[in-house]
């Protein structure tokens, strides 16, 4: 976990530590620029060659990323709603070139975010806003939301947003407000042993998540991605579970939700 920390806090200085690892390839790299520059002359071809961009840390790269938190919700939660077909989902927060391209591809979303966005794809609808503190005119205004890895951020001034130590209850309360009775929740953050990470994120107990669900929504499905980034769907919560956050450190948990009818 240490270690995990140490290439966190490389990172946010702009030091990727692993590709500094990548500087071994080098001699390797500028061999191969020769042996081609040579093929290149020997052979008439008309390919202007240039050492302009050698990238030294792909060979050591996997060919992509089909595990972890973002891959699985992402996936997850864009067929549920490719399976549901609402008549109007809105998003709050979630990664656009992920979850937002998904749904994206096969119908409309809206996306609601505190940062800017600027796009031209005709399927996404973009409004900004601070979700903490939401307008008046959203009450009862869908029937599907989604909220994926951006709760924890709400109140932690990480993306510009006002500082407040209940911003995830602020949000939690909109999200709710903003479906008509019935209607659908799809939301995810990490949990594991409660803590805040300032500025990064807050880590959620399971019991935390649940009650601030109880008497709002109804859990339809469970799923949660593990410490080593494998998804385990439609997963049991019974007491052992809760208590023991399913022994996560940082895992991501998947709720799905049904807001409830008014008493």
């Amino acid at each position: 976990m240490f270690v995990q920390y140490l290439l966190y806090w490389a990172s946010t200085f702009g030091i990727d530590a692993r590709k500094l690892l990548a500087i071994r390839r080098f001699p390797g790299v500028m061999k191969e620029y020769f042996i081609l520059k040579r093929q290149n002359a020997s052979t008439g071809s008309k390919w202007d060659l240039k050492f302009t961009m050698p990238s030294l840390y792909d060979r050591y790269d996997e060919s992509g990323g089909a595990s972890g938190h973002y891959f699985h919700q992402d996936l997850l939660v864009a067929q549920k709603i490719f399976q549901r077909r609402p008549v109007k989902h809105v998003d709050v927060g979630s990664s656009i070139e992920g979850f937002v391209a998904h749904v994206a591809t096969f119908r409309s979303i809206e996306v609601f975010d505190i940062r800017p966005l600027i796009s031209k794809t005709p399927n996404i609808v973009f409004r900004q806003c601070d979700f903490m503190s939401l307008q008046e005119g959203f009450a009862n205004y869908c029937d599907s939301v989604s909220c994926l890895h951006a709760l924890e951020h709400f109140g932690l001034g990480r993306y510009g947003d006002p500082l407040d130590i209940n911003g995830h209850l602020r949000g939690f309360a909109n999200l709710y407000g903003m479906l008509k009775p019935n209607g659908i929740l799809y939301l995810s953050f990490p949990i594991g042993t409660e803590r805040i990470e300032f500025n990064a994120h807050r880590v959620f107990a399971i019991k935390t998540a649940l009650e601030m669900a109880e008497g709002r929504f109804e859990l339809i499905e469970f799923s949660y991605v593990d410490d080593e980034g494998d998804l385990h769907e439609n997963a049991a919560l019974d007491s052992a579970a809760v208590s023991s956050n399913l022994q996560l450190h940082y895992g991501c948990g998947i709720f799905e939700f049904r807001k409830m009818e008014p008493r």
